[in-house]
């Protein structure tokens, strides 16, 4: 990855707090300005202020802040935020590197398809109309989700896949002789699902549509054929309603739901978005041998390591910029009280 260039002027991420006051009084009011230029990007005073008046409404929203106490929160983190965000103009320009844009393209387009599908909107321009009349902005919506799809395919790409892929024969073994309860077979269910949801219905039809095709089913009706035909999931016609096998432990709710059923049966769970029809397609005894699967030995081991290698993987540009600053200013520098 290409990281802060040793020449670009980066005096004000690190001391934007301390000069401003000074600039407000002998220097013309700045419409915007760059607050650091990162490779061929920028993160501009403009950005960081709408990124800190976000933080600081959802201070007041999610833990009941005051505006004032939310405010005084945010400017205290100024420096993190700044350091943040030059972490994720990093990352966006590394999957520019990598050519993901038109996977990136396509999640984001899928995820819209599956929003029209799921309110039975059938075009798109329906769809951003009924996102602008609910006060959402598609354009925004999309960028965010850029930025979280290419956030993701990055780290799986130069974070995940690496770590996965560089296990020695002799490090899997011994991982499996030390947690070898990680490696036996659980008690596992395959569940297909018909899901029904709500948008754009009457709740009352809707939950008798499931308890009719319920009662077509328990009497002997294809499950697969009554998913084709009713289940509002976006990808039904390409998994048959299929949604795969899992350890026993699952949800309270589905859990709950399946308990007791054999396989062939069905049940019913009603959730917010909709109701949904799940069926027992086999179910599996647990064993407590456990078992050498190479692929699920790399996948334990792969997530055991994976939270710290992805904060260094963040952390790594940050520690670079502060290099480059400090080369670039010496050592008589602070940044938030301490030293770099």
């Amino acid at each position: 990855m290409r990281f802060i260039n040793s020449a670009i002027l980066l005096v004000a991420v690190l001391v934007f707090g301390t000069f401003s006051a000074f600039a407000q009084e002998s220097e013309p009011v700045v419409i915007d300005e760059v607050v650091a230029q990162v490779n061929d990007g920028v993160i501009t005073l403009s950005r960081v202020k709408r990124e800190m008046n976000d933080v600081a409404d959802s201070l007041v929203k999610d833990q009941g802040k005051t505006p004032e106490a939310a405010k005084k929160e945010v400017e205290g983190k100024k420096g993190e935020l700044i350091a943040n965000l030059i972490n994720e103009e990093l990352v966006l320009q590394k999957g520019k590197e990598m050519n993901i844009d038109t996977d990136i393209d396509a999640q984001i387009n899928q995820r819209f398809l599956q929003i029209m599908k799921e309110q039975n909107i059938k075009t798109l321009d329906a769809l951003y109309k009924a996102m602008e009349s609910a006060g959402v902005k598609p354009e925004e919506l999309r960028e965010n989700w850029r930025k979280q799809f290419t956030r993701e395919e990055v780290f799986r790409r130069d974070v995940d896949s690496k770590i996965y892929l560089g296990w020695t024969a002799a490090e899997l073994k011994d991982y499996f002789q030390k947690h070898p309860e990680k490696f036996t077979k659980p008690e596992s269910v395959t569940l297909s699902e018909i899901f029904l949801g709500y948008a754009g219905r009457d709740e009352k039809a809707v939950r008798a549509k499931a308890d009719q095709l319920i009662a077509e089913i328990r009497g002997g009706a294809d499950f697969v054929k009554k998913a084709l035909e009713n289940s509002d999931s976006p990808d039904v016609q390409q998994n048959k309603g299929s949604v795969g096998t899992f350890p026993i432990k699952l949800t309270d709710k589905v859990a709950a739901a399946i308990k007791g059923l054999k396989v062939g049966g069905v049940a019913k769970i009603e959730a917010e978005e909709g109701i949904e029809i799940l069926h027992v397609d086999s179910r599996t005894n647990a064993d407590s041998t456990p078992v050498f699967a190479e692929n699920a030995v790399r996948t334990a081991m792969t997530y055991d390591k994976l939270p710290d290698e992805r904060k260094k993987y963040r952390g790594f540009a940050q520690r670079r910029l502060y290099q480059n600053f400090q080369r670039l200013c010496g050592d008589d520098y602070a940044v938030s009280g301490g030293r770099s």
